[in-house]
């Protein structure tokens, strides 16, 4: 008797979220792909180097008690921060996670991997990382078990129709990959830029229709960002205050071009779906090249970190200086941004126009 009414109450909960999920009450899930800048901790389960579950990471991340957990900055993603507005009553559980089972998934789930990549070599310096061909395989498996949950039948109507699937991805396949001294002298010598942008987009085009074949059909993709603007990157090629490495930031806009073709191109061809762009690039250098307009008093030195006069070396950890005002700092760390500027772009993609998100914001998206 007592399994019949415990069977009873999670069939309650699991009806009582479809119809809420389908007034549009709230968003019904939040799949999350990408690398370090959305991870929520699932490198903390993988015996890798790149990994962000050691303190002063987190000491801003209010639903931990400011404990590290994995997220590459001092507080909140900004999929976190768009997840609350959305009206996300959780984070998105982190899929190695112990707790990325039952009606938690029903929430959402988050797949990124810190120096994870759209090319499988991506990030092979830190040994271990989730590519995303890894996490598509991954949400394969989360879609069986939301089928399990719903039933076939509602399960598809869930995830087409209420959930949103985010992928930031990128930018590791630069830095950790072609850009790589040494581990990438042989790629670079072999493909031109213009061939590795080209291999890079043929992947990523496979894997979103891999997603789309899955049921997913509400896609929000960002492009690559600045990355010769980052401590890191100025630090090594010792800029000056305003300076960035100009390589970086040339392939990432040459990719950026090529991902905007491939997203329209998936709009017109792609019965039932919606890819809406998020411009990161253009948000991000308008943040640091005005960083003052916004609040900030440095767009060029890491809050946490060491090394060099950016401390743009060594990643964030206990022994690093870390500096008084955390909120006054574009770069929390040498690769990614605090969450006072995981806010500014959260909220610009959420309401921003087209310049910054487009076809539409992701208000409009949660909406359709």
């Amino acid at each position: 008797m007592k399994s019949y009414i415990a069977a009873l109450v999670v069939f309650f909960i699991i009806w009582c979220y479809i119809g809420k999920a389908a007034k549009g009450d709230r968003l019904g899930a939040s799949f999350i792909f990408g690398d370090s800048i959305v991870d929520a901790g699932n490198n903390n389960y993988l015996p890798s180097l790149s990994k962000a579950n050691i303190p002063p990471n987190g000491i801003d991340f209010k639903a931990s008690g400011g404990n590290p957990t994995g997220r590459f900055t001092n507080g909140r993603t900004i999929c976190d921060i768009v997840g609350e507005e959305l009206g996300q009553p959780n984070y998105a559980v982190p899929f190695l996670a112990p707790n990325s089972t039952g009606k938690a998934i029903l929430y959402g789930v988050n797949y990124a991997s810190g120096a994870g990549g759209i090319l499988n070599a991506s990030g092979r310096i830190y040994v271990n990382r989730l590519g995303l061909d890894i996490q598509v395989d991954y949400f394969n498996i989360t879609r069986k078990q939301i089928d399990s949950l719903l039933g076939p039948s509602k399960a598809r109507d869930f995830i087409m129709n209420t959930s949103i699937f985010s992928v930031t991805i990128g930018a590791n396949d630069f830095l950790n990959n072609y850009l790589l001294p040494v581990v990438s002298i042989g790629s670079r010598i072999t493909q031109s830029p213009d061939a590795f942008v080209n291999d890079m987009i043929t992947h990523f085009s496979g894997q979103l229709t891999r997603l789309y074949q899955l049921d997913a059909r509400k896609f929000v993709i960002a492009n690559v960002g600045p990355i010769g603007c980052i401590p890191y990157q100025k630090t090594l090629y010792q800029l000056n205050e305003g300076e960035c490495v100009e390589l970086p930031n040339k392939l990432a806009l040459q990719y950026n071009a090529k991902l905007k073709d491939l997203l329209t191109e998936f709009n017109e061809n792609l019965p039932g779906a919606t890819f809406v762009l998020a411009n990161v690039y253009d948000l991000a250098s308008d943040i640091i090249t005005n960083y003052e307009n916004y609040g900030f008093t440095t767009s060029s030195k890491a809050c946490c970190g060491n090394g060099g006069r950016y401390a743009g070396i060594i990643p964030c950890g206990p022994t690093s200086s870390m500096c008084s005002d955390r909120s006054s700092h574009v770069f929390w760390d040498p690769y990614h941004p605090s969450e006072a500027t995981n806010i500014i772009i959260a909220k610009k993609l959420l309401d921003g126009d087209t310049k910054i998100i487009s076809p539409m914001n992701l208000r409009q998206l949660r909406d359709l």
